[in-house]
């Protein structure tokens, strides 16, 4: 250390310490050395104590303006980071980060109030360890936060816990003692007169915050303010620009679906005029919305298709008839096409794993043109069947009345009645006559219903006319379909004769068990040329099985039946009195009173057959 020789030396070696910023030790060592060394009197000693008194104030007075010039310069720093950023998260975790830093404290935090509810929230903290801590609710006027928030002025404490200034809750304190934390400083975030949240600062350990920390957290909480009002206003105004995007395009998407749906209106309503029928609907629909439609009717058969057929869904069909919308499976969308209540078919849509509201909607108005479409085609139907019906029923039943009209009422129909036609006698069970008709029209020239059975003049070999019409109509209805069949015929009266014939063809098929099989006489055998030669059939009948019938007539028994059995059970017993569900006694008595009513030799081989086709003659008459 440099000696001190003269007074002026001592105080050029202050003014030296203390232009090089000489901590406070190295300023008062100066006067301690000189009174050490002896060297000065003491007026210079109490002079040079006075310079060393003052040169440390102007050490204190030069840190506190190089704290404040660093305090100054961050907190231009994070308004200047503030201002920089638009996320109102990001603003608030920069927040924290900055109180945390400029204060030097453990734990910043921040919490946002909610007006509606009555309390702040924390929201953001840094520092924090506990999960408690970050996830308190303050009260309005709860704890010292709730005060801050409630008043809009800063309030510290450096002994949080023994502060009975503020109105301590167990949940409040709870989380601020899980955190550790001791001292606090609160301050408001507000815009003018409304206040957005507090802003705090907080130690583990007890501390006394100095009016200029809570000045420079209340700047720099302005500045926050500022910035997150900033940031939420930008946060909104994108929200709102967002949904005026999407509202735009919303109109756009509804302006381009209307767009669609007018020019999918003025196609379907061109064919519709244009007379178009259900394979163009198909064709239209499915090019408007890019997928493969299928028109089904009511059994689910096909009626026209734009690409490969889809799948019947009888399930989904039933849910879009109840519901009155399209409904979608797995893969597809069902429509019903209805008249009223009156069902009349199905659309199904495939290739469209969904479908949005414009697009389902132009679904279901196809639905309604397939339906007018249907209704008009079944009006042409049933006006020419109507026609078509009444030139059959007086071809069949007055075709000597006047054959040179009937000759011109066909030909006004495309129809030669004078060239050679097969008659053909269609017999099914419960299936809609008018449905057989329909689906039999493709095999026939002219057809209609006459006398409950479905009657068509067709071309070709009778007997494989009526083989192929079975077959194809069985397929159609999934039920067992009869078609006996004569001629060829050509002319009123011939045609009406071969009818005759085909209708004796049919039931003759249903008595020899052959349901569900067309044939003409020619492939019934024996007794189809029986039948054809128009044998006295019922002569026939009685010569054979007189005596039985008389016998079942007087007594009221039914040996007839009993033979039927018989025969139908191979000539044995015990197969016979189980179709008779009678003891086998009883069944041999009355063989045994057939045998002497018929002759002993009526089980003899030539007997037998004339017996069982008189069986079969008979179910016919």
């Amino acid at each position: 250390m440099t000696a001190v020789t003269a007074p002026s030396d001592a105080l050029r070696r202050l003014l030296d310490l203390l232009a090089s910023g000489a901590s406070t030790e190295q300023l008062a060592h100066v006067v301690v050395a000189a009174r050490a060394e002896g060297a000065l009197g003491a007026a210079d000693l109490t002079a040079l104590a006075n310079a060393g008194e003052l040169a440390l104030r102007i050490r204190e007075t030069l840190a506190e303006h190089r704290r404040r010039e660093a305090q100054l310069v961050a907190l231009f720093d994070t308004a200047s980071e503030l201002a920089a950023l638009s996320e109102p998260d990001t603003v608030l975790r920069s927040i924290v980060r900055r109180a945390r830093a400029l204060l030097g404290v453990d734990v910043s935090y921040l919490s946002l109030n909610n007006e509606a509810e009555g309390k702040t929230y924390v929201r953001v903290s840094d520092g924090s360890v506990s999960a408690e801590f970050q996830q308190i609710v303050l009260g309005m006027g709860e704890g010292l936060g709730g005060l801050v928030a409630q008043t809009a002025r800063p309030y510290a404490t450096s002994d949080y816990f023994n502060d009975d200034r503020f109105r301590h809750t167990r949940h409040i304190d709870s989380g601020v003692e899980d955190e550790g934390l001791t001292a606090i400083l609160g301050v408001p975030l507000a815009i003018g007169s409304k206040v957005l949240g507090v802003l705090f600062a907080s130690d583990r350990g007890t501390r006394e915050f100095s009016a200029d920390e809570v000045a420079l957290l209340s700047s720099l909480a302005d500045h926050a303010a500022i910035a997150l009002d900033s940031a939420n206003l930008l946060d909104q105004t994108r929200r709102a620009v967002a949904e005026l995007n999407e509202a735009n395009a919303t109109i756009r998407a509804h302006n381009e679906a209307m767009e669609r749906a007018e020019d999918a209106h003025d196609r379907l309503t061109d064919l519709v005029l244009r007379g178009g029928d259900l394979p163009d609907v198909a064709a239209a629909v499915a090019g408007v919305l890019h997928g493969a439609l299928t028109v089904f009717d009511t059994e689910g058969a096909v009626l026209a298709h734009s690409a490969e057929p889809a799948c019947h869904d009888p399930a989904a069909l039933a849910a879009a008839r109840a519901t009155g919308r399209a409904v979608s499976t797995k893969d597809t969308w069902v429509c019903s096409v209805q008249a009223g209540p009156e069902l009349l078919g199905s659309l199904v849509l495939t290739g469209r794993a969904d479908l949005a509201d414009p697009d389902r909607r132009l679904f279901e108005r196809a639905g309604v043109v397939t339906a007018l479409l249907l209704m008009l085609r079944r009006s042409v139907v049933r006006a020419e069947d109507e026609v078509r019906g009444e030139l059959l029923t007086d071809l069949l039943t007055a075709p000597g009345r006047n054959p040179r009209a009937l000759l011109a009422r066909g030909r006004r129909l495309g129809i030669d009645l004078a060239a050679p036609h097969a008659v053909l006698v269609v017999h099914t069970g419960d299936v809609s006559r008018r449905r057989l008709a329909s689906a039999a029209a493709r095999h026939a020239t002219l057809v209609g219903v006459h006398a409950e059975e479905v009657v068509l003049l067709g071309t070709g070999d009778p007997g494989e006319l009526a083989h192929r019409v079975a077959a194809d109509l069985g397929a159609v209805t999934g039920r067992p379909v009869t078609v006996g069949a004569a001629g060829p015929a050509g002319g009123p009266e011939a045609l009406a004769a071969a009818h005759a014939e085909a209708a004796r063809c049919v039931r003759a098929l249903l008595a020899l068990g052959r349901t569900g099989e067309g044939a003409d006489m020619a492939g019934l055998g024996f007794l189809g040329q029986l039948l054809g030669d128009q044998a006295d059939l019922g002569a026939f009948v009685r010569a054979t099985l007189g005596p039985v019938l008389d016998y079942d007539e007087r007594r009221g028994t039914d040996l007839v039946a009993t033979l039927r059995a018989y025969f139908a059970s191979g000539s044995q017993l015990a197969r016979t009195k189980d179709v008779l569900h009678v003891h086998v006694n009883t069944v041999v008595q009355r063989l045994e009173r057939i045998a002497s009513l018929l002759g002993e030799d009526w089980q003899a081989p030539d007997r037998a057959l004339e017996i069982q086709l008189a069986l079969r003659l008979h179910r016919l008459g």
